[in-house]
């Protein structure tokens, strides 16, 4: 059957069972945008190309299928970039299809015309340029193959506009080949029995589980083998959800704004399991003093991340619930007993776990509290980046898997609203919590006009601090209170904004006030805000100076 470039666009999409894409039309994707009017499935319209990677990333995050974002040629492409590089650092399937000049004219300079092809692969899994309409099935199983396997990331496929109008007969590869990329058949297992001998053996062990124990769905392995060998679990911001947060053995999340017991545990740890993780900066601090006194088991599916940032001891590359079920199947049992150290662990969690009693003005951590307290287990919260988003990954307690949904390598302001947005879709019908900073409302804030559109059941509570929180923090501790461009207050009001786009809004000024607020943002049809004025001197504890040992961390009790 002849049909044109962009009606095999639109096949190939529902081949994939695409059910939402994400995106804006432009010049050189109007027959992509003509064919989609056919589609068996949803376009959805947001008001940046940046908007919607950010929401297609998100929806890849919540259901683990692959997110479909499209944006025009030239300025469309290049406001992906943002989303591409947020994508990549965490690891999320995305296929990105972009406009492109007319083939004749590439390289011309002409109208709207730009190298996204070239200027994304840093920032890419995997990049098309389609020269040929012959080249287009493949590309597009090619692109859905090489962004959902192995290790997860975006894939980029530029198509030049006489290309998609360009007729041809349409056979839709059932498998795909490409020489030397073979995802599933790499394992390399050869120290697993040292490692698990050393596992067994351990007086003091720590499992630190990343953002790869949640994408390979490792979970339920992650339980039996942290509570069957009573080892205690920390995670890093990426990897929170894989572990219940209200189990005795979590220890919540490890790193720069880590928790004190998670911290500590790993620094006195004699073995740390690291499941899917990538040992980034933020979760290890000093590298060269990570862990110093253990043995190191790294678990990934990615070669390349052994020993790229700290040392290890047994690298087991493969299939991460393959692994975690060897160990719970090795010899050995559960190993030695662990009473002593988990008891140890307690009593630093008892030294810091005190929290103080909220006044009548507003407590950031009393009010991810109160915001917790309305949110089931199962529904989505999506934060921006900054302060609050720490305060939410430090006291924002997840049980469940692809339920907190966050900016973690990239720290992107502007992600959380396209992100809840994304959710939105991929759990029809559920509500859908966004944490905000005034910082990074703005970033996005087009997307509020998103919400109402499709009339989303989005609670955004923002966190006005008047500044630029985090880096007002670091001015605050470590530039001697210079703060250049943070402490600078909204020249309007965040409600008002809001209420202009048809958001139902809520000003809260003080504690008493915020319940009903909240009541009321919650129960509301279509999208709501609440505006939480918080002191701008508030800073988030516990914290390890860039570069510090993860035990030397600061501390109000320690200051």
């Amino acid at each position: 059957m002849s049909m044109t470039g962009a009606q095999m666009i639109v096949r190939a999409l529902e081949s994939e069972g695409v059910e939402h894409v994400f995106g804006i039309p432009g010049g050189s994707v109007i027959p992509l945008y003509d064919a989609l009017k056919d589609a068996s499935f949803t376009t959805i319209l947001t008001r940046h190309e940046q908007a919607a990677c950010h929401a297609a990333d998100s929806y890849a995050r919540v259901t683990g299928k692959t997110g479909v974002c499209i944006a025009t040629s030239g300025p469309g492409a290049t406001n992906i970039v943002t989303g591409l590089a947020n994508a990549h650092m965490d690891s999320v399937p995305l296929v990105v299809l972009t406009g492109q000049a007319p083939t004749s004219a590439i390289g011309t300079d002409a109208f709207q015309e730009a190298d996204i092809f070239g200027c994304s692969l840093p920032l890419v899994k995997h990049s098309f340029l389609i020269r040929s309409l012959e080249e287009l099935p493949r590309a597009l199983k090619g692109a859905f193959l090489i962004a959902s396997t192995g290790r997860p990331g975006p894939v980029l496929v530029d198509i030049p506009s006489d290309i998609q109008k360009a007729s041809g007969t349409f056979e839709y590869p059932e498998d795909m080949d490409f020489p030397g990329y073979n995802p599933e058949g790499k394992e390399d297992l050869h120290l697993f029995e040292e490692a698990a001998e050393a596992l067994a053996t351990a007086r003091r062990p720590v499992i630190i589980a990343g953002g790869g124990a949640i994408i390979s769905k490792a979970s339920k392995e992650l339980f039996s083998l942290a509570t069957e060998a009573e080892i205690p679990v920390a995670t890093t911001l990426m990897g929170k959800g894989s572990f219940p947060e209200d189990h005795p053995l979590s220890l919540g999340m490890v790193g720069m704004h880590g928790t004190p017991w998670a911290n500590t545990a790993v620094s006195k740890a004699d073995l740390v399991l690291a499941a899917g993780v990538r040992f980034s900066d933020r979760s290890t601090g000093d590298k060269t003093n990570f862990a110093s006194g253990a043995k190191i088991i790294h678990a990934d599916i990615d070669k390349a991340e052994f020993g790229k940032n700290v040392r290890t001891d047994f690298p087991l590359q493969g299939p991460l619930p393959r692994i975690l079920k060897k160990f719970i199947e090795s010899p050995g049992g559960s190993g030695e007993s662990h009473e002593k150290w988990l008891e140890e662990i307690h009593k630093v969690r008892e030294t810091y776990a005190g929290q103080a009693t909220p006044g009548p003005k507003l407590d950031p951590v009393d009010v991810i509290h109160r915001v917790r307290s309305r949110v089931a287990p199962e529904d989505i919260v999506t934060t921006e980046v900054g302060q609050h988003q720490m305060w939410a990954a430090l006291h924002w307690k997840t049980s469940t898997p692809r339920t907190f949904i966050t900016s973690g390598g990239l720290g992107t302001m502007g992600y959380g609203l396209p992100a809840a947005i994304g959710a939105a879709f991929a759990r029809p019908g559920r509500p859908v919590t966004c944490l905000s900073g005034d910082g990074s409302f703005f970033m996005n804030v087009q997307e509020l006009e998103t919400c109402v559109r499709y009339g989303l059941p989005i609670r955004v509570v923002v966190f006005n601090n008047g500044s630029l929180g985090m880096v007002r923090q670091w001015q605050e501790l470590f530039w001697n209170k210079r703060y250049v461009h943070t402490c600078v207050e909204p020249a309007c009001s965040i409600s008002r904004v809001a209420q202009a786009f048809g958001f139902s809004t809520w000003t809260v000024l003080d504690s008493s006030q915020l319940d009903d607020a909240l009541d009321g943002a919650f129960a509301a049809k279509g999208p709501s805000l609440v505006e939480c004025p918080i002191s701008t001197e508030e800073l988030v504890y516990p914290m390890v100076p860039a570069g510090g040992r993860l035990e030397e961390f600061l501390h109000p009790s320690k200051i």
